[in-house]
C-alpha cells in the first residue's frame, strides 16, 4: 500500500512520453508498458542456436524445427525475465511510485521507475523482490522437472530452473547495477541514514565485481579445470563492461543528486507581470520594462491564470507589430504540468520538469497566487552551476 506519509505516495501517475526509439510494445502489466529491443530478437536468435544441440540429443531428426523449438525456450526463458521485472514494477507502484515501462533486452531487463527511492526500506523491497521472483520461479522448475518424464520437456525445464536459479543468485551480488547492490545501498542508507554515501559504497561493490568478472577467464582453469571458451571470453568481457559502466554511472548520478537540494525553484523565479489576454503585446511588453518584470502571465476576469507569455516568441515578434497584436498570440495556454508549487526543489523539481517539458513554468503559492515564472534556461544555468560547485 502507498505510504500515506510520503506526500509522493498521492500523486497522480506520469503521462506517458513517446515510446524509445529501437523498441516494440507487445502489451502491458498493470497498466505498465512492456517493451522488447531488436537486440532481444538477437539474443533470442542466440539461445534458439546454442539450445538446438541439445534438443537433437533428446530428439533427433528434427531438422529446421530444433531451432524453432530453441526459440520457444528463448521466449519461455524471458517470460521468466519479465515476472522478475514485473515484480519490481509492482511492488512500486504498491509503495507508490510511478512506473513507466518494463523493457526486455539483450542482458536481460529493465523496469523503469519514476523518482528515486525516498526510503530505504522502499529500495529494499523494490530491488529484493526481483531475484526472490527468479528463485521462486527456477525452484518450481526444479520441482516440476522431477514430475515430469525423460525427454525434450523435461530438458526444456531443467534449463529453465537452472537459468532462474542463477539470474537469481547473480543479481543478489551487492554491487550496482545488480538487485543486489540496490539492497546494499538500502542498508548502507538505513543505517547511516545518507543515501549519496549508500550508493557509492554500492557502486564500489559493482565495481568490484566488474574487476572479479574479468579476471574469472584468467583464474577458471587452475581453479576448476575448464579451459575458458572465446565465447566464455566475449561474454564476461561484456558482462564486466556493463557492470563497471552501470556503477559509475550511479556513482556520478549520486554525486549530483548530492547537490540536488541547493537546487530550488522560488530564488530562480522571475518577477511576473499579470494582463488580460486582449492586451496589446507592446503596452504589455512596455508594462513589464516598467515593472522591471522578467516574465508575463495572462489572467482571466476572475484573476485566474490562462497562459505564459513566450518569451521567445516576443523575441521574435517585430516590435512596429507589437502594438497590433493581442499579447494572448505569443502566449502557451496552461495546461497539466506546467503550473508547480513556489517551494519544489531538488529531484523534485526535475523530475517535474521532465515530465512535462515546456520552457516556462508558473510557479503558484499554497493559496493559488502566483509567484512567479520559472525558466528552465535558469534552471539549467543554476543545474550546472551546483553541479560544477
Amino acid at each position: 500500500m502507498p505510504d500515506p506519509t510520503d506526500p509522493a505516495a498521492a500523486e497522480p501517475p506520469a503521462p506517458r512520453g513517446p515510446r524509445p526509439p529501437g523498441t516494440l510494445r507487445i502489451g502491458s502489466i498493470a497498466g505498465i508498458d512492456v517493451l522488447i529491443t531488436s537486440s532481444w530478437i538477437i539474443v533470442a536468435a542466440l539461445i534458439s542456436v546454442g539450445f538446438a544441440p541439445r534438443i537433437e540429443i533428446e530428439q533427433p531428426g528434427l531438422g529446421v524445427w530444433k531451432y524453432v523449438a530453441g526459440f520457444v525456450f528463448a521466449v519461455v526463458l524471458y517470460l521468466s525475465v519479465l515476472l522478475h521485472e514485473a515484480s519490481h514494477a509492482i511492488v512500486a507502484q504498491r509503495l507508490g511510485y510511478g512506473v513507466t515501462s518494463i523493457t526486455l533486452h539483450f542482458l536481460g531487463g529493465m523496469t523503469e521507475i519514476d523518482g528515486a527511492s525516498r526510503r530505504p526500506r522502499h529500495e529494499f523491497w523494490i530491488a529484493v523482490v526481483g531475484p526472490l521472483t527468479s528463485i521462486a520461479v527456477g525452484a518450481v522448475a526444479l520441482g516440476a522437472s522431477f514430475l515430469i518424464p525423460d525427454g525434450l520437456v523435461q530438458v526444456a525445464i531443467e534449463a529453465l530452473a537452472a537459468a532462474n536459479l542463477v539470474i537469481g543468485v547473480l543479481n543478489l551480488v551487492p554491487g550496482l547495477p545488480l538487485d543486489g547492490g540496490r539492497v546494499l545501498k538500502a542498508l548502507v542508507w538505513g543505517a547511516s541514514g545518507n543515501q549519496h554515501r549508500a550508493t557509492l559504497v554500492a557502486g564500489w561493490g559493482g565495481r568490484l565485481a566488474a574487476l572479479a568478472l574479468l579476471v574469472w577467464p584468467l583464474v577458471q582453469e587452475p581453479l576448476i579445470g575448464v579451459e575458458p571458451t572465446l565465447m566464455d571470453i566475449v561474454l564476461v568481457f561484456i558482462l564486466g563492461l556493463f557492470l563497471w559502466t552501470g556503477a559509475t554511472a550511479a556513482m556520478a548520478h549520486a554525486r549530483i543528486r548530492e547537490r540536488l537540494p541547493a537546487l530550488v525553484a522560488r530564488p530562480l523565479a522571475r518577477r511576473t507581470l499579470t494582463v488580460p489576454e486582449d492586451l496589446p503585446l507592446g503596452e504589455a511588453v512596455r508594462r513589464a520594462q516598467e515593472a522591471q518584470a522578467g516574465s508575463i502571465v495572462t489572467i482571466a476576469p476572475d484573476g485566474s491564470p490562462r497562459g505564459i507569455v513566450s518569451e521567445a516568441a516576443v523575441t521574435a515578434m517585430p516590435e512596429d507589430r507589437r502594438p497590433w497584436v493581442p499579447v494572448s498570440a505569443v502566449t502557451r495556454a496552461m495546461e497539466a504540468g506546467l503550473s508547480l508549487p513556489a517551494d519544489v526543489a531538488g529531484e523534485e523539481l526535475i523530475l517535474a520538469i521532465s515530465r512535462r517539458p515546456a520552457e516556462e513554468y508558473l510557479l503558484v503559492e499554497p493559496d493559488g497566487q502566483i509567484y512567479g515564472v520559472l525558466s528552465t534556461a535558469d534552471v539549467d544555468r543554476a543545474f550546472r552551476a551546483n553541479a560544477a560547485g
